[in-house]
This record gives structure tokens, C-alpha cells and sequence, in this order.
């Protein structure tokens, strides 16, 4: 398939777009500086161009939501950067004259909100906060492609673990120094997800019909905030005895710190009823090959 990939620089989109060419696939990726990407690329306004010759389009632009505190401007920017991009992509869709099969869009598990015990797959509302406002409107601005014909998938990630980047290349050090532990008291629910389990999930997506809707992209086997300390403790060979305190998390990244605080217990209904087998559903041996 000829597949248009935008945010294919970042952590997620690297391996997807070596991915996607491994499976045979040919990847024209958009970015806002075409001539530093190595591989075949366009700028952002080059997208209409290309549309009527795509068949699948892969959208993963958007600003990090844990860079930096969530100034207005920040706020401001985390929602634009996806919320523009994914319509830029939409009108493409509608004026080409002959439109891609398949859009799969990013989205994120902040769709749900803050939660508690409860499991909760894609039938779940969305729920309250910053977070979830940002995947409202970041889906809102992808289903449209539904009534154009276009199959929609909205691919709600979950903490994604991988090398070279994410939350764990941050976790890494503080762990490292035996200066790790849990946040606040440990219980929040982390729904975490491979690295290369987000790449199969995408080649899923584009590729199978089973794929449409919202689709949790988390590993099947959530864990509180505690157990996935202690694993992370266990792979660095240290001792994770220093919690967070929450109103400390606050003090140093601000507003974001809530999201850490809560949590989400999110299953990934969709993906296991699609036939998916995740290539990594254990923490403890995810974690070995990452650490080190």
C-alpha cells in the first residue's frame, strides 16, 4: 500500500515508518521540514497533492503532552498541534478524487479521564479534564473521514515503553540512582504498552477490516502505579523506597502532574477481539531488554 504517515520522526512514528517498509509498504512521510527527513517526505502542504495516490494514511502528529508545564500557551499548543494536523488530513480526504481505504488516527487513553478500579474498554464516554477535552475534539476531527467511505480506526494510546525515548527514557535515571518509587500512594492503575506493540497494532489497523472505531492501544495486563515501580526497580536492580508526594509532582511539572496521579484501567477489548496477539503483555520481561 502506498501509506501517507504524518508524525513519522517521533518515538512512535521512527518504528512505525521502518515497520510499515519492512511489510513491503511504500511511506511518504509529512513534515515540516521535509529536507531533514532521510527517508521519502513532503511538507505539510504538499498533502493534497498526494492524497488521490494514497491508500492508507497514518496520523501520529502532536506536540508531547510531558514536555514542559501546561502553561495556556502549552495547553494551547498540545491541542492545536493535533486537532489541526488531523483536519488538515480530513479535508485532504475529502477533495482528493480518489480517497485512501483506511485512516488511522492517534488518540489516547486521556479520553477516559480519571478513574479508579473500574476496566474500561472502547465503549466507555469520554470523561473530564484537560486530557480527555484534547481526545474529543482530536477524534471529533477525524470521523468525518467515516462519511467520506474512509475507514476510521482512533488508536487510544496508553504510556507506551520503548528505547529511545518516552516516559521511560525519563524514568530511567532517578531509578538507576535508587532515587525511584511510586507517585502519591501508588494505587493509580498505569495502562502501559509496548513500543513494538504500538507499531503491530498500527500495521493491524491499516491492513485488516477488523480494525474500526476506537481501538485501545494498551497491553492487555494493567498494573497499579506500585507494581509498575517495583518491575521498573527490578529490571535497574535497585530499590524503589521514595514515593512522589502529589503536591510535590505539582510543584515541579504543574498541571500534567494530575494526570500522573490518577490513572485509567483501560483493556484493549477491540484489539483482542480483532485477533491481535500482543508480542509483549509482561512488564517484568518487556522491561529486561530496555533497561540495559
Amino acid at each position: 500500500m502506498r501509506v501517507l504517515l504524518t508524525g513519522g520522526t517521533g518515538f512512535i512514528g521512527t518504528p512505525v515508518a521502518r515497520a510499515l517498509r519492512a511489510a513491503g509498504h511504500d511511506v511518504t512521510i509529512v513534515s515540516r521540514r521535509p529536507g531533514y527527513v532521510p527517508e521519502k517526505a513532503i511538507p505539510w502542504d504538499g498533502v493534497r497533492d498526494v492524497m488521490p495516490e494514497t491508500d492508507a494514511v497514518v496520523n501520529l502528529a502532536g506536540t508531547s503532552v510531558a514536555e514542559g508545564r501546561w502553561t495556556p500557551a502549552r495547553k494551547a499548543d498540545i491541542l492545536n498541534s493535533r486537532v489541526d494536523a488531523t483536519r488538515v488530513v480530513v479535508d485532504a480526504i475529502r477533495e482528493a478524487s480518489k480517497r485512501p481505504s483506511v485512516l488511522v488516527n492517534a488518540s489516547a487513553i486521556g479520553w477516559y479521564g480519571p478513574h479508579g478500579d473500574e476496566e474500561l474498554d472502547e465503549s466507555a464516554p469520554a470523561g473530564t479534564g484537560f486530557l480527555a477535552d484534547v481526545c474529543r475534539a482530536w477524534e471529533a476531527a477525524a470521523w468525518p473521514a467515516q462519511d467520506l467511505g474512509v475507514r476510521t480506526v482512533a488508536l487510544r494510546i496508553g504510556v507506551v515503553i520503548g528505547k529511545g525515548g518516552g516516559p521511560l527514557e525519563k524514568m530511567l535515571f532517578p531509578f538507576r540512582a535508587g532515587l525511584g518509587g511510586p507517585i502519591g500512594d501508588g494505587k493509580q492503575w498505569v495502562s502501559w504498552i509496548h513500543l513494538a506493540d504500538v507499531v503491530g497494532l498500527v500495521l493491524a489497523a491499516v491492513s485488516s477490516d477488523a480494525y474500526t472505531g476506537p481501538v485501545n492501544a494498551t497491553a492487555p495486563t494493567p498494573l497499579r502505579n506500585r507494581d509498575f515501580t517495583a518491575s521498573l526497580a527490578k529490571a535497574v536492580d535497585r530499590k524503589a523506597f521514595l514515593p512522589v508526594p502529589g503536591f510535590a509532582l505539582r510543584l515541579a511539572v504543574g498541571e500534567f502532574a494530575d494526570a500522573l496521579i490518577t490513572g485509567q484501567r483501560v483493556i484493549p477489548a477491540a484489539a483482542m477481539a480483532a485477533g491481535y496477539e500482543f508480542k509483549e503483555p509482561d512488564l517484568d520481561a518487556a522491561l529486561v531488554p530496555l533497561v540495559f
